[in-house]
């Protein structure tokens, strides 16, 4: 009991103490960026890439702009692999000994993010304190460290490559945690760190249905199928009969929307649930107050942040602005300039900014995931909006969905095509269909003029995928578990074709 409460009275201090720290770059956002982007550019001037482009002789905004070039992975890959292979000091001091293996969505490719130290520490594990702090700060009556975090982490173990290990962020983050961490998490490290997805999540369930959990961590859609797993194995009808003082859901990496009403029939009562954006490269944004569906941009974990409008991001020289000249409602690419030694880094994610006093963000989608094939700029907020509306015409639910083009022929318009998964089928289909689509016209001027007596866009075409779908297409490219999804949106038919030849 005593040692109980000493643990209760640290926290609570490092809490204050935390908040008042998150105030503090709220009040002083423009400052704090200024402070973190000419750190890092002191910190990397003697590295290869600061050599190369002038770290030690830029002295404004204007002059790194000027000198230090926007990158994709493709373009820094070169320097990411010299740092895999054991060379210090490429674009970061040092050596970095993690690497986070992400395939992203975008591309079967694997990506090696570098970890450093720093971004380690003052980004990914700081975030994590940050996320329980203003969540406790928040709800003071909470009793989050009286019981178990469930988390629910990537799907691989690390491996040595080079020197350095390589695995999901999540493995990264697990095989670094403090022991403290260690004693309040289920399922266990040994567990958390499995590779193979089906026997992951039966030691998974094993683990935790004897627990009594607290909180949980993880993205939604893979948390949904363990909580389904583990009542099956229990025998109960929902997870607050299991785990009566479960209080919060700490979930990202993908919409929330499509999830909520599954989640409240699921759970049983009523609880909170707090977004985080968080990637391999950093993170970036908590959701700092209840019952609220924006998240505070994080502003001194080492990240320094620029913006490219959307209209544009395809030009060849487009405008970009660091966050003193953002505007509210703008959808905007997000740049990143990372203690982890990116610098200039395209990491294709898209927000919009909500507030600028403080700096509160909304996810809109990715660079490379949208319908634009008719000039219709299809976002996927725009789809998950339309989605809610249908789902509440027509008592539906969906596990998860993909869309794209169908492009025209020589007498007929092209349309949209898309696979939705039920939970709960819309009573019927064609009234669904119908509600999304005018929906989507309600909200997007643009799909509302391309739809005009079905000229250049005709009516949605809508599959029913059979039970599982996206499971087993995630199976058969080996990607279950994690922070993987399947792409809601594609330009392109490289995602909806194999899925459209497994469903039938």
């Amino acid at each position: 009991m005593a040692t109980k409460a000493l643990f209760n009275t640290v926290v609570n201090w490092f809490i204050r103490q935390r908040i008042d720290q998150i105030q503090n770059f709220m009040d002083h956002p423009i400052e704090t960026q200024k402070g973190i982007l000419f750190s890092q550019l002191f910190h990397a001037e003697d590295t290869e890439y600061g050599k190369l482009y002038g770290f030690n002789s830029i002295s404004s905004y204007q002059d790194f702009k000027n000198k230090v070039p926007i990158v994709t992975y493709e373009d820094f890959e070169p320097y990411i692999e010299k740092a895999r292979q054991g060379q210090k000091d490429v674009s970061w001091p040092g050596y970095i000994k993690h690497f986070a293996k992400s395939s992203g969505t975008t591309n079967a490719k694997s990506k090696f993010i570098p970890i450093s130290t720093e971004s380690l520490e003052y980004c990914h594990m700081k975030a994590g304190k940050d996320m329980v702090s203003i969540y406790a700060n928040n709800h003071p009556e909470n009793q989050l460290f009286n019981y178990k975090n469930l988390r629910l982490g990537g799907s691989s173990e690390l491996h040595a490559d080079f020197n350095t290990k390589f695995g999901d962020l999540s493995a990264i983050l697990i095989d670094n945690l403090p022991f403290w961490v260690e004693i309040t998490t289920t399922p266990s490290k040994k567990v958390s760190l499995m590779g193979e997805w089906e026997s992951k999540l039966r030691a998974i369930t094993s683990e935790v249905k004897n627990e009594d959990v607290g909180s949980i961590l993880g993205v939604p859609s893979w948390m949904m199928v363990l909580l389904q797993r583990v009542l099956q194995e229990t025998n109960v009808g929902s997870v607050s009969e299991l785990w009566p003082n479960l209080e919060v859901f700490f979930h990202g990496g993908i919409s929330f929307k499509p999830y909520r009403e599954q989640y409240r029939q699921i759970i049983g009562k009523n609880i909170n649930y707090y977004e985080i954006y968080n990637a391999s490269e950093g993170f970036f944004g908590i959701q700092d107050r209840s019952n609220s569906d924006e998240m505070l941009l994080m502003l001194d974990y080492g990240i320094f942040y620029e913006f490219i409008p959307m209209d544009q991001f395809h030009f060849s020289n487009p405008k970009v602005v660091s966050l003193e000249d953002v505007e509210i409602g703008k959808n905007y690419a997000m740049v990143i300039t990372t203690n982890g030694g990116l610098w200039r880094y395209l990491i294709g994610d898209t927000v919009v900014f909500t507030s600028t006093n403080p700096f509160r963000i909304k996810i809109t989608g990715r660079t490379k995931h949208y319908i634009n094939a008719f000039g219709e700029e299809l976002m996927i907020t725009n789809v998950e909006s339309a989605l809610s509306k249908a789902c509440e015409a027509t008592g539906a639910q969906i596990t998860d969905f993909t869309g794209a083009p169908v492009f025209m022929k020589e007498n007929e318009g092209g349309a949209h095509e898309w696979i939705f998964e039920f939970s709960q089928l819309p009573d019927d289909l064609d009234h669904f269909t119908d509600a999304f689509d005018q929906h989507l016209k309600k909200i997007n001027s643009d799909y509302e003029a391309k739809r005009y007596n079905s000229i250049t866009l005709r009516r949605p075409i809508v599959h029913i995928a059979k039970n599982n779908l996206f499971y087993q297409w995630l199976e058969m490219k080996g990607k279950l578990g994690g922070q993987n999804k399947v792409p809601r949106l594609s330009n392109d038919r490289e995602y909806i074709d194999p899925l459209l030849e497994l469903n039938k």
